[in-house]
């Protein structure tokens, strides 16, 4: 049976449960802030999408880092599929816990708009660019709410950069 929850407060507070260290809980409250400044830009633009699974999904994105704690300071990506089976032994829905891997491997997986959302918010908290998985993001958008890609991705690209120029600020309440 998968547990519900019902909102992030009871996805934070799973994560302590399995001993997060507050390194982690940080990072995942600062990437959710990135999340949250793209589900309100794309909330009014009236794009649908799970914002629940968002907002989750971007707590659980690296719970594998309880395991792999290295990984909270060096590089590293064990923490992925470790993630993902140390969440659904935990009774995490799959579907959710897959986005310990889809954060990171969208390259290489056919992942939904939300783990796109989830893998964007986890660049840009940093400051971060990624041309390649910005572009995806705006082309499933721009087809979704039926609207020309180039225009789109003017007014996306300006969220972004707005969201990413925030980036060393994050950086430094994360230490």
């Amino acid at each position: 049976m998968n547990i519900q929850f019902e909102n992030i407060e009871q996805a934070y507070e799973f994560l302590r449960q399995l001993d997060a260290p507050p390194r982690l809980i940080r990072h995942v409250y600062l990437v959710g802030e990135a999340a949250d400044l793209l589900i309100q830009k794309l909330n009014g633009m009236n794009v649908g999408f799970d914002e629940q699974f968002v907002r989750l999904g971007v707590v659980f994105h690296d719970a594998g880092k309880i395991i792999h704690s290295q990984e909270l300071f060096a590089p590293g990506n064990q923490h992925e599929p470790d993630g993902e089976k140390l969440l659904i032994s935990k009774g995490v829905s799959p579907r959710l816990a897959r986005c310990c891997l889809s954060h990171a491997r969208w390259k290489t997986m056919e992942c939904s708009l939300e783990e796109l959302i989830i893998a964007l918010a986890d660049k840009l908290w940093k400051g971060k660019r990624e041309v390649e998985l910005e572009t995806i993001v705006v082309a499933r958008i721009a087809k979704l709410i039926d609207r020309d890609f180039w225009e789109l991705f003017i007014e996306l690209d300006s969220c972004f950069e707005t969201i990413a120029s925030q980036g060393e600020e994050r950086l430094r309440r994360s230490l």
